[in-house]
């Protein structure tokens, strides 16, 4: 029988799912399991390990019972990034795994700041110091929980997880790792100089391969609890945002992504390595290269925290509500009646890199209407995306042509239009809904051998454009001025938004 399918496997925050394409990158089926994420108390954010593969097995068993596994080539992985356990000599896991929103190591990232220096931790692993990276709740664990670190003989991200329990190995992808701010990017090997300080035993790290190479194959348990057959090739692939890039054939300078999920993630590629302040520098899902990357914490998460706690969706189906939403906010004009939002729920990442801000919303005034203040909160995220990208840009004197949106956000067209308007560059729908998927997909193409390389694979299997949204001059001119005010809001209120921050979180 003919192997004409490849699976990609997409672990998000919420849900995994095992996605289905042919050569071409046709969508042909999906199976899809939700993992549940506890909040225990402020800052800390936890899942069950295990659920991770419970939810990959589930999802592929899905699959496999709606096309023959002899079909399958090969599967590849997609992750969700920042998100790790530890595993003992059995493993099993000696504690909760920690989600990337976790903020509990404040004191352990200052100290390794101290220790080893802003400037260089952002050269070795490419991103700028910042509370979501591994390398400090690692810090945390070994300082707060001992039994669980002494017992722990492996560290692990979804991706190296999901590959210990489909082929036997830990391993995971470099594109997978470098999230975990205790890489070294440009050799492509764990630093030792990091480790060393953070006080991490490089025996705990996991093997690493580049994306589009072969990490094990499928073993007989596996085989049983997931409906693949034994053998089947498991594919090295990447965190989300750049399988993101990939399936989104953005993998190419001056072409940015814009993935508009729980978070908003967006990138370009660039070939040669280089890092900022301005951005985190990231692996590309690719045969080379890199991708620069900005990131804001509250996406989607923003928009369905207000349907949830101020538009009604506790009462009402939340897609109801944000329908309700949308058609009000595109009554209300350009800069919302002079609303303003920075949509800082989660923290700043770039540029600010401040985990104490917080959202503020300014310019309230008698008249302001609910769809206002919706308005205002799509607005806020695309200047601040706009600012940001604008920022990365100028630290490397590139310039963005065009932006491909992706995500749940996408399926908004007023919410593609002000992100073009602000931007002043055309916004294009991508056909696909799981580019992070398609972007595992094709690494799982190439590592199958259907391509001679991963750009080849995406050429091959990218998806045409489902919309294209340009930018309005009158619009774009109402952004300029509307630019100039949100630009100068965060640096006005920052150092009060920190004296609230250190309020509201005193003992």
């Amino acid at each position: 029988m003919d192997k004409d399918l490849v699976i990609g496997i997409d672990s998000s925050t919420s849900a995994t799912k095992a996605t289905l394409w042919d050569r071409d990158g046709t969508f042909i089926g999906e199976g899809r399991v939700a993992i549940e994420m506890t909040n225990p108390m402020p800052g800390r954010f936890e899942q069950d390990a295990t659920e991770w593969w419970a939810s990959t097995a589930g999802a592929l068993r899905q699959v496999t019972e709606q096309v023959d596994p002899a079909r399958i080539a090969a599967v590849s992985i997609s992750n969700q990034r920042e998100t790790f356990a530890l595993f003992d000599e059995a493993g099993e896991p000696t504690g909760k795994g920690t989600v990337w929103l976790d903020e509990r190591a404040v004191a352990e990232c200052a100290a390794l700041t101290d220790a080893v220096g802003a400037d260089e931790i952002r050269e070795i692993c490419g991103k700028p110091v910042d509370v979501i990276l591994p390398i400090n709740r690692m810090m945390w664990l070994r300082q707060n929980t001992p039994e669980a670190w002494n017992a722990a003989r492996h560290y692990a991200d979804v991706h190296c997880y999901l590959a210990y329990q489909l082929t036997g190995r830990w391993v995971t992808s470099t594109a997978s790792a470098d999230p975990s701010g205790m890489l070294d990017l440009a050799a492509g090997r764990w630093s030792q100089r990091l480790l060393e300080q953070a006080g991490v035993p490089l025996a705990l790290m996991p093997e690493l391969v580049i994306p589009g190479e072969v990490m094990g194959a499928v073993h007989d348990d596996a085989a049983s609890a997931t409906g693949l057959l034994a053998g089947t090739p498991l594919i090295a692939g990447g965190g989300d945002g750049q399988c993101a890039a990939t399936g989104a054939g953005a993998v190419m300078p001056s072409h940015a992504y814009m993935n508009l999920g729980t978070a908003v993630v967006a990138g370009v590629y660039a070939p040669l390595y280089a890092t900022d302040q301005a951005f985190r520098t990231e692996t590309a899902v690719s045969d080379t290269g890199y991708i620069f990357e900005t990131v804001l914490k509250s996406g989607t998460f923003l928009i369905d925290w207000f349907a949830r706690e101020l538009g009604g969706a506790r009462e009402a189906p939340i897609g109801d509500v944000l329908k309700t939403l949308e058609a009000e906010a595109a009554t209300s004009p350009i800069g919302a009646g002079g609303v303003v939002m920075l949509p800082f729920l989660q923290g700043s990442m770039t540029p600010h890199w401040d985990f104490k801000a917080r959202g503020i919303l300014a310019g309230l005034s008698g008249f302001t209407k609910r769809g206002d203040i919706y308005r205002a909160l799509l607005e806020g995220i695309a200047l601040d995306q706009a600012y940001a990208l604008d920022k990365a840009m100028a630290s490397i004197g590139g310039h963005i042509e065009t932006v491909t949106a992706i995500g749940g956000g996408s399926a908004s067209t007023l919410f593609l239009q002000i992100i073009a308007d602000a931007m002043n560059v055309p916004v294009t729908r991508a056909a696909v809904a799981e580019a992070s998927a398609l972007g595992a997909a094709m690494c799982a193409a190439k590592g199958a051998g259907w391509y001679p390389t991963i750009e080849a694979a995406t050429k091959a299997m990218g998806q045409e454009v489902l919309t294209e949204i340009t930018p309005q001059p009158e619009a774009v001119a109402r952004y300029s001025a509307l630019r100039a005010i949100y630009d100068d809001l965060w640096p006005t209120l920052s150092q009060w938004n920190t004296r609230l921050w250190d309020f509201a979180n005193a003992p």
